[in-house]
């Protein structure tokens, strides 16, 4: 007999199985995307000293306005661009991408670009 199970429990489960494999270090930290239905977050995360490096999000003060015109997929490119931006500010050059559950598509996959695109590996 099958579970009624929603999106939210399957993505759960799918970020516990991303989550025993995938994990940040000082030399290679972990770049971990979040999508809402309006908004995309993104952030540079080193898992042994439980830091967040770097984050960029667009809801944030500074990009409200300047975002306010553009697309999801738009937004998301913007925050690749900027997660990128400050990776470097921080000599990053390498990281482990964490889709957190996500399918890559679409606004998560656009993000990834952009930040490859930028500069950073992974």
């Amino acid at each position: 007999m099958k579970k009624n199970v929603n999106r939210n429990e399957i993505r759960y489960r799918k970020k516990a199985r991303i989550r025993k494999k995938v994990s940040g270090t000082p030399e290679r930290p972990r770049l971990v995307v979040f999508r809402s239905n309006r908004h995309i977050s993104a952030q540079i995360i080193d898992d042994i000293n439980n830091q967040v490096l770097a984050h960029a999000n667009s809801c944030s003060k500074e990009n409200k306005e300047k975002l306010a015109s553009k697309s999801k997929t738009e937004m998301s490119v913007e925050v690749g661009k900027q997660i990128a931006e400050l990776a470097k500010k921080q000599k990053i050059e390498t990281v482990v991408f964490d889709r957190n559950g996500y399918i890559y598509h679409g606004r998560v996959k656009a993000l990834a670009e952009a930040s490859r695109e930028a500069g950073l590996k992974f």
